[in-house]
């Protein structure tokens, strides 16, 4: 496994999808994972900080974990298939430890909320990733929460409700 952390936020101009793009620490490689528009919402509105009356529902996972007595120790983005990503989010309570499967864009936006370690697998940064731009400023835009907050006010509930 290799620790990655977000590099940004940007969004596919063709589809118009977001996409979350993670970075290596050595800033040799890129892993860009496309994502919804309420995940992206979610990491962005963690990454910024942006505080809610009530918990949102990654928030209220992090709150049950934490009050059953568990500590989310990293997220692993694990393989990659067929152009679908999985992830697991690791974590422990007592002398246990728990691998709980989820979409890479779920485990992100908790590991941005419990300020975790993002990982990984090697065979996923040389399948999916891509070269560290020599100039990132142009490919990468970062969006901010005022954005996703805008994106969120355009959708009703019937866009949105009961939908994958």
């Amino acid at each position: 496994m290799v620790k990655v952390e977000i590099f940004g936020l940007a969004v596919d101009e063709a589809g118009k999808s977001p996409i979350i793009v993670l970075k290596d620490e050595e800033e040799t490689k890129v892993l860009p994972i496309w994502i919804g528009t309420m995940e992206a919402m979610a990491i962005s509105m963690a990454i910024n900080k942006v505080p809610f009356p009530r918990p949102m529902t990654h928030d209220l996972l992090l709150n049950a974990i934490r009050i059953m007595g568990g500590t989310v120790n990293r997220v692993e983005i694990t393989d990659i298939e067929n152009g679908t990503f999985f992830a697991e989010i690791v974590v422990t309570a007592g002398e246990e430890t728990f691998h709980l499967d989820s979409r890479p864009s779920d485990a992100i936006a908790l590991a941005v909320r419990a300020e975790c370690p993002i990982l990984a697998g090697e065979a996923v940064l040389e399948e999916a990733g891509g070269t560290f731009p020599d100039h990132p400023e142009t490919v990468i835009k970062t969006e901010d929460a005022d954005k996703w907050q805008d994106e969120l006010d355009k959708l009703s509930e019937d866009d949105i409700k009961y939908k994958m």
